[in-house]
């Protein structure tokens, strides 16, 4: 191959042939250097020589970070290293792949709780609900931040002391500590985050970039698992003898969505999120039934019989629902370059970010202080649903599925396949002795209970 004296001014005067991808101007001082430059005008410096009888070549650099001198020492070093059988190709793979583990180590030690549980809860989000998402960014979130309703700041979830900590220093003594500190004011939300934190070390002991990085034991420790609270299962429930101040302190409430979601909550036994979640192309009003968005039926739902009570409660919502603004509202939206439409939620709310009711404890609190009762939970309707129907001596496979509770036995798993009339003659048996019981007259009209127009 042609060669001549490399200089700089014949690097700078070199151009790729017109036609070809690529130049090379070889030097004549030092065998094996030269200078390329391709079609689209990039230069560099590059050796090349023989290795096992094959010709290999190597990138030494751009000339504007290399001297001429400098680029020639390199290729004299590189062709030293060639001639005692070394690939400088593999050479420099090899000290990458070093310099990345180390890198990766690097960044795998100083790895932050809060980097990795954010990359936990963005890997599992489409596989959770919206709910069990919300609950994991809740329990991990600072605080200080204004709260969304009401006046103050948001406290400090029980998990956020341990966000700004470093993956590595997440023993099974600072873990331990944490529990006990939590415990002593929030003992449920601490085994609820334990729990949820257990979770999250055995995702990062599955992930390449964490495996190794939380210390053996963190959360299986004897010192941790003894520091774990242990709550007392709440009993909050309705007594029979309750419903009629229940009944009446609730149906005083201003506000009628809160008032008929309450009623909805005891009446049906679902979770506070199901019935939260309902539309009303959820509701039919013609064959009387309600499909929830069940816990354990995530992919289908689950239906269960619309009783005559709540169904007439349910029309004076859809009335009102359905009803347009006055004159002045509607002013109101145009101006605001908007448009009415009923909600598409059952339990709508104006004030929601998502247009649903998202918050009747105060409410419902408020109701039970004004009739003298104690407080209770929403959850504690729930419950007081599957206690109160033990007294119409309803089957409790019946109530089970109603209530969307998992199959505990092989029978009720395999050999059970309930129709919704079966489930509504039980249901309405069960409704009804709730509003005798809280002296409520109520008399519905049609062929069949729950499948007709109710008064």
């Amino acid at each position: 191959m042609a060669t001549t004296n490399l200089t700089a001014a014949r690097i700078a005067a070199f151009r790729c042939e017109p036609g070809k991808t690529q130049s090379i101007l070889w030097d004549a001082k030092t065998r094996g250097f030269g200078i390329r430059v391709t079609a689209a005008g990039t230069r560099s410096y590059i050796v090349e020589s023989r290795l096992h009888g094959k010709t290999i070549r190597c990138t030494i650099g751009d000339p504007g970070a290399w001297t001429l001198e400098a680029a020639r020492q390199r290729a004299a070093d590189l062709r030293v290293l060639i001639d005692k059988g070394t690939d400088p190709r593999e050479q420099e793979a090899q000290q990458r792949a070093v310099a990345e583990a180390h890198h990766l180590e690097t960044r795998r030690q100083e790895a932050t709780v809060s980097d990795a549980w954010s990359e936990y809860l963005e890997a599992h989000r489409p596989k959770w609900s919206e709910r069990h998402y919300v609950d994991h960014v809740n329990l991990a979130q600072a605080g200080g931040e204004p709260k969304k309703r009401g006046k103050g700041l948001t406290v400090p979830g029980p998990l956020a002391p341990l966000m700004k900590l470093k993956l590595v220093d997440l023993t099974a003594e600072t873990v331990a500590s944490w529990l006990s500190e939590q415990s002593e004011t929030r003992p449920t939300n601490a085994e609820q985050s334990y729990r949820k934190l257990r979770a999250f070390i055995r995702w990062c002991e599955d992930r390449k970039e964490y495996s190794g990085v939380v210390p053996a034991n963190a959360y299986s420790a004897r010192s941790v698992r003894e520091a774990v609270p242990r709550p007392k299962a709440k009993d909050d429930c309705l007594q029979r003898e309750q419903l009629r101040l229940w009944f009446e302190g609730v149906r005083r409430i201003a506000n009628p969505v809160i008032s008929v979601y309450l009623q909805g909550l005891l009446l049906t036994g679902a979770r506070r999120e199901e019935l939260a979640a309902l539309r009303w192309d959820d509701v039919d009003f013609q064959w009387g039934s309600l499909r929830l968005a069940d816990k354990v039926d995530t992919e289908t739902g689950r239906v269960i019989p619309l009783t005559p009570y709540l169904a007439s409660l349910l029309l004076e919502l859809k009335r009102l629902n359905e009803t347009p603004p006055n004159v002045r509202q509607m002013r109101k939206l145009v101006a605001n370059g908007e448009t009415w439409k009923p909600s598409p939620w059952v339990f709508s709310s104006k004030t929601a970010a998502d247009g649903k009711l998202a918050e009747p404890r105060i409410a419902h609190h408020k109701a039970l202080d004004a009739v003298g009762l104690p407080r209770m939970s929403l959850h504690g309707l729930r419950r007081s649903y599957g206690t109160l129907a033990e007294w119409v001596e309803c089957p409790v496979g019946i109530v089970a599925q109603v209530m969307g509770h998992r199959p505990s036995a092989l029978a009720e798993k395999h050999y059970r396949r309930r129709p919704l009339d079966l489930l509504r003659m039980w249901h309405t048996k069960i409704e009804t002795w709730m509003l005798e019981q809280a002296g409520i007259e109520f008399k519905a009209t049609g062929a069949k209970p729950g499948m007709h127009a109710v008064k």
